[in-house]
């Protein structure tokens, strides 16, 4: 089934602990529509770009079974820079440098064949961005995913819960749950925010895993250990990319398949910490996905003899 992701198609400068990358291309939207794209096709990406950004790299997207039809181009101007520095314990990082450029002019027009995508992903943008695209979206969707975060929470709250009304599951982190609900235990935050709209919850907890919650049904899926830990920028969006994709190629929204495809997508999100940029996981092949997914099932499986 098709799929539509949002999110930003940019330049990324990452300094971690483990080196540096210098101008490379990333975004949430590049993220998720490479980790989707292993599950299902097509993958319809909208985003903005400058005339900076490399057309060899939207003519690989597209080898993919990316359609990029949604990209619009700005021949004349620069792409959105991000440029940030992990701290040494990769959980927190600092904000270096943001360059708008283009996406302070993004105005969403969805091309027509887009508009009946049954699964979409609403990437972390402006309230106002993800309401524009849910507006143009045909009825009849399976699932729509929104990613968020905290800036959103601080300064588009109203209009961050009107589009939290419309959509299906939310993803955010631990910190996003607690500053949406007003409350510490994820249990009662889960409870809070499914009361705003939504069906389910993932709440992502980084390299301690994260849950699914779905009324008073709850599920724990672990972080893999890895021995390497390069960069953890758009490990979050791999998640999300293909949690969707799976989904979506399975065609089952149900809360038992939702367990299966956070596996999925935290195989996938396991893979992008491993190198900077989409270094490792934009040539990944079906033997490496599936021992991952080996790894991930044999970390959480076990029997129980019970008295």
């Amino acid at each position: 089934m098709e799929m539509l992701t949002v999110g930003t198609v940019a330049f990324d400068d990452i300094t971690t602990p483990f080196g540096r990358a210098e101008k490379v291309i990333g975004g949430a939207g590049l993220y998720s529509a490479i980790a989707a794209s292993y599950f299902t096709g097509p993958v319809n990406l909208v985003s903005i770009i400058g005339g900076d950004w490399p057309k060899d790299e939207l003519a690989a997207l597209q080898q993919r079974g990316i359609d990029i039809d949604g990209i619009e181009i700005k021949d004349d101007k620069k792409s959105f820079f991000w440029a940030g520095k992990y701290h040494d314990n990769m959980n927190g990082r600092d904000t270096l440098a943001t360059e708008l450029n283009v996406l302070a002019e993004f105005d969403p027009v969805l091309p027509d064949h887009f508009k009946d995508s049954k699964y979409i992903l609403l990437g972390n943008l402006t309230p106002e961005v993800q309401s524009k695209v849910l507006d143009q979206i045909d009825p009849g969707t399976e699932l729509i995913v929104l990613d968020t975060m905290n800036f959103w929470m601080d300064v588009a709250l109203d209009q961050l819960k009107e589009v939290i009304k419309r959509v299906d599951l939310i993803t955010i982190n631990d910190e996003e749950a607690r500053q949406l609900s007003g409350e510490y235990s994820l249990v009662k935050a889960a409870e809070v925010i499914l009361k705003m709209g939504p069906k389910y919850l993932i709440i992502k907890k980084g390299e301690h895993g994260a849950l699914l919650f779905h009324g008073s049904e709850m599920f724990f899926a672990p972080a893999l250990p890895l021995a390497e830990v390069k960069d953890p920028t758009g490990a979050g969006d791999s998640f999300a990319g293909a949690f969707l994709g799976y989904i979506a190629n399975s065609g089952d929204t149900s809360f038992e398949n939702m367990k299966r495809g956070i596996i999925y997508g935290s195989a996938l999100a396991s893979f992008c910490v491993e190198d900077f940029s989409i270094n490792r996981v934009k040539g990944l092949s079906e033997m490496e996905i599936n021992e991952r997914l080996k790894t991930f099932q044999s970390l959480s499986q076990f029997d129980l003899k019970l008295g």
